[in-house]
């Protein structure tokens, strides 16, 4: 982020999103939108996005995932329940490129804010839904969140397999953030494609499928072919307890995968670098069999030193290591902080923040940090009084 002027055009200015979605998935996606300078309206209920008091501060309406999934948006309250605001999200539909929500598809044709409804008004508008399971399969109309797709996904089973057998959750909002970042992804190539055809279209985003697909292009492995060559499970990512390595003061993650970077590591370790002597070693097809054991090899032989000595060791050599990090360690993070990634603000209130993001360097633009994470409600009398769009 940068406190100078942008010296181009923001990529996406002009473009009007209406944003009806809550919690995670949808809002990391229209701010994504909003990041790269598109005009995001967050429309919510009175009681407010529920992501607001996770975790706020007492009389804060700012909670901490809320400040991390809606800077440079502004925000509406209006109740779709009423003719009101019906009304008065229709009058900011009829101008707007960007309609994104993230609820059940049955639930938004009941409040009249289906597709057909809002493209009728708007012929232009891309009509964007993130919602559980696609609507073509007997699972379209159950509801999802995070855990549930984690869980329906396989994903909670393969940390299980991969660990003491008992199923877990990835401590983060993986499904949520995975299904975000590609409905960015569709959603700017409708942006695209509408400019070409002058015509919107409907996007349809399921989490299930999404991280489904995911899955899959690691795990289907063996299922691939027909017959099957191997079971379910690329051998390399399911190898029990599979994490840094350990070291004698701490753990270490380095890349050991080509020929060349296994002679290099046996080489630095005082072993026969010549991979034909040992036949867990000798090609890439090898090795995947064997990685179970050729993780526990490793192991072995990185807790023998401290972690700075494998860095400095191992680097030298040509590999890639790193010593693993805690978040608590990256939120001081030389290069994070050199880079700028971290910004602090304080809002008209008085609130202080921490803030990191957006992410990526553009030879033409410089992105910036234009609004705070709104209040609730913060810009409706704006909004409405210019008929949604200044």
């Amino acid at each position: 982020m940068s406190e100078s002027p942008a010296p181009n055009l923001a990529p996406l200015a002009g473009v009007r999103v209406v944003d009806l979605t809550a919690i995670v998935m949808g809002p990391l996606a229209t701010q994504l939108l909003a990041d790269l300078g598109a005009d995001v309206i967050k429309v919510e209920p009175p009681e407010g996005d529920i992501l607001r008091k996770a975790g706020a501060p007492p009389g804060s309406d700012r909670g901490p995932l809320f400040v991390h999934l809606n800077r440079n948006k502004r925000s509406v309250v209006l109740d779709l329940k009423s003719p009101e605001g019906r009304a008065a999200l229709l009058r900011v539909v009829a101008d707007a490129d960007l309609f994104v929500h993230s609820m059940r598809p049955q639930a938004m044709a009941r409040l009249g804010l289906g597709y057909e409804a809002l493209s009728a008004l708007n012929p232009r508008l891309i009509y964007a839904g993130l919602f559980g399971f696609g609507q073509r399969g007997p699972y379209a109309e159950q509801g999802a969140f995070d855990d549930l797709i984690q869980a329906i996904s396989g994903l909670a089973d393969l940390l299980g397999r991969t660990s003491d057998g008992q199923p877990r959750y990835v401590p983060a909002n993986l499904a949520d953030r995975t299904v975000g970042l590609y409905a960015f992804g569709l959603m700017s190539a409708a942006l695209f494609q509408r400019e070409r055809t002058g015509i919107g279209c409907e996007l349809g985003i399921p989490m299930f499928e999404t991280l489904a697909s995911l899955l899959f292009g690691d795990h289907l492995f063996g299922e691939t072919f027909k017959p099957a060559s191997a079971p379910i499970g690329y051998p390399r990512l399911m190898v029990r307890d599979r994490g840094p390595f350990p070291t004698k003061d701490g753990h270490i993650c380095c890349m050991i995968y080509t020929d060349a970077q296994w002679r290099s590591f046996l080489k630095v370790v005082g072993r026969d670098p010549d991979l034909s002597r040992d036949s867990r070693l000798t090609d890439m097809t090898a090795r995947t069999i064997h990685s179970d054991a050729l993780f526990e090899m490793v192991g072995a032989i990185t807790r023998e030193h401290p972690t700075a000595h494998w860095v400095a060791t191992l680097r030298e050599a040509g590999l890639t290591a790193v010593a693993m990090r805690s978040l608590e360690e990256l939120c001081d993070d030389p290069h994070l902080l050199a880079t700028g990634f971290f910004q602090d603000a304080t809002g008209e209130d008085g609130q202080r923040l921490r803030l990191f993001g957006p992410v990526g360097d553009w030879s033409n633009w410089r992105p910036a940090l234009r609004r705070l994470p709104p209040h609730l409600g913060e810009h409706t009398r704006a909004v409405l009084d210019q008929g949604g769009w200044g």
